[in-house]
């Protein structure tokens, strides 16, 4: 078994992509004869990596259990509330072989088979239990899923999020900044490229006309100071 826990701020395709080399290796030293297919393997990560972890190691599955660590100011043992830890197991070995223990708080779901945080409710219309960050999270009938408890269901942006989120409608209103139309941002402006080559083309014009100008001036030798005082001399003489 290969059990990691790197930097969180590693890049997770790299290390993704170092365990499937390793697990690849460690499948060509196993004999023909052996059932286990895939290495077993535990990654030590924070949950809101998951999306990544799964889009690179499909095969990966997040359990419940707070990762603690001693020496960490944040995510020590027996905290509560926004600041548990957010570091998870990620693994391929089946979760309901692992024991999480009672009296940490976790418990066990006959419905997904597993362990699972106590407030980690299961929900019957998402069939799971679909908390991610210790809490109690509550089914929105409109996105037909599970959210955080903070969340709002926001209709004009047909989804949930925070209350004070920038809403998708709001944004409709600034519009473009560029061409002034409501349907789109500047960023989707149709006419964002067509100004910028008429910009190049106006900026090398002008650049073309100053070397030119350049180019045409007659240079004319600066006289030194010796030379200027001789020739005022030369004239009180005379």
């Amino acid at each position: 078994m290969m059990v990691v826990d790197p930097p969180f701020g590693g890049l997770v395709k790299p290390l993704a992509n170092s365990f499937s080399l390793i697990s690849q290796t460690w499948r060509k030293l196993q004999n023909s004869g052996d059932s286990i297919v895939d290495m077993p393997m535990i990654w030590i990560f924070p949950y809101f990596f998951e999306p990544r972890i799964l889009e690179c190691l499909p095969l990966l599955i997040m359990l419940d259990y707070q990762v603690d660590y001693d020496n960490h100011p944040l995510y020590k043992h027996g905290k509560t509330g926004r600041r548990q830890s957010p570091v998870r197991l990620f693994t391929n070995i089946p979760p309901k072989h692992f024991v999480l223990p009672r009296e940490e708080g976790y418990r066990f779901c006959v419905f997904c088979q597993r362990y699972v945080c106590s407030l980690n409710k299961h929900c019957t219309e998402c069939n799971l239990c679909p908390s991610k960050d210790g809490r109690k999270w509550k089914h929105c009938t409109a996105c037909r899923k599970c959210v955080k408890p903070s969340w709002r269901h926001c209709l004009p942006c047909g989804r949930c999020a925070l209350p004070d989120h920038p809403c998708r409608h709001a944004e409709r209103k600034d519009g473009c900044f560029s061409c002034g139309s409501l349907e789109h941002k500047r960023r989707a402006c149709p006419l964002k490229d067509t100004r910028r080559k008429n910009s190049y083309v106006h900026k090398a014009k002008s650049q073309g006309k100053k070397a030119f100008h350049h180019l045409s001036k007659p240079s004319t030798k600066k006289k030194s100071g010796t030379a200027h005082r001789g020739k005022k001399g030369a004239a009180q003489s005379l």
